[in-house]
């Protein structure tokens, strides 16, 4: 006996089967992605400025420290690693959830790690008491990146060498705050991080250490650059030069 042809209606359910199949399989292997390889995320401050500035996008590599079980890192308070999660290294720009409220991420350069000793005098940064270099810089990325509340004319740029790690760091001549902090002892299974944008930073220095498994990723590279929001249509700004840009 053949079969009885479909309905319009029992097509349209076949179909929606299938497509909705293949949209759920689409949306797992993104979300499996996310979780365990690549992720993007927007810079929503200046913290991290003459590094990162507000409006870039950034690829966040999720096994920079070893690969994770996928979505652990989303539905534990701890992602479980195949192996041992390694320790990132001074220098490294993290992504990690924020210790006083966890369901913010953020993102600063890590400076201490366990065993460390951390300090800061007279915006000199010191690393188990020794200072870390700093060199005057002058670029003209600075003035387009600074915030219009900035005054550039006391903002001063630096080439820091954090043990062998060159990157620049902003500080503000006229405030002293941040300019002492510590010596603080890093503990273990602990991380201590700060920005880039040295006066202009709510980092370790405001509310202590990071643990190691709030960390959630290693940023890797700049892919958009750009500045909109629905209230100020008027200053729209695509930063296509800063497409590509390896972060370090």
């Amino acid at each position: 006996m053949s079969e009885k042809p479909r309905t319009l209606w029992q097509r349209f359910e076949r179909w929606m089967s299938e497509t909705g199949k293949q949209l759920g399989l689409a949306i797992f292997l993104v979300l499996l992605f996310r979780s365990s390889v690549i992720e993007p995320y927007k810079i929503p401050s200046g913290s991290m400025i003459p590094t990162l500035f507000i409006g870039d996008h950034i690829f966040v590599s999720k096994f920079a420290y070893g690969l994770k079980v996928p979505f652990t890192d989303y539905l534990l308070d701890a992602p479980i690693y195949f192996g041992k999660q390694a320790l990132p290294e001074r220098g490294d720009i993290i992504v990690f959830r924020y210790p006083r409220d966890e369901s913010m991420n953020f993102i600063k350069r890590v400076v201490g790690l366990p065993g460390d000793e951390v300090s800061m005098r007279d915006k000199v940064l010191y690393i188990n008491g020794k200072p870390v270099g700093q060199a005057p810089l002058q670029s003209e990325e600075l003035s387009r990146g600074i915030e219009t509340d900035h005054d550039r004319a006391v903002m001063k740029m630096y080439e820091e060498d954090l043990v062998g790690r060159k990157h620049p760091v902003l500080y503000d001549e006229t405030t002293v705050l941040g300019s002492d902090y510590g010596p603080v002892r890093v503990p273990e299974g602990r991380l201590i991080v700060m920005g880039d944008n040295r006066d202009r930073s709510n980092d370790s220095r405001g509310w202590g250490f990071v643990p190691l498994e709030n960390v959630r990723g290693k940023a890797l590279v700049i892919w958009m650059n750009v500045v909109f929001s629905l209230e100020d249509k008027v200053n729209f700004r695509l930063g296509l030069d800063r497409i590509g840009k390896i972060l370090k």
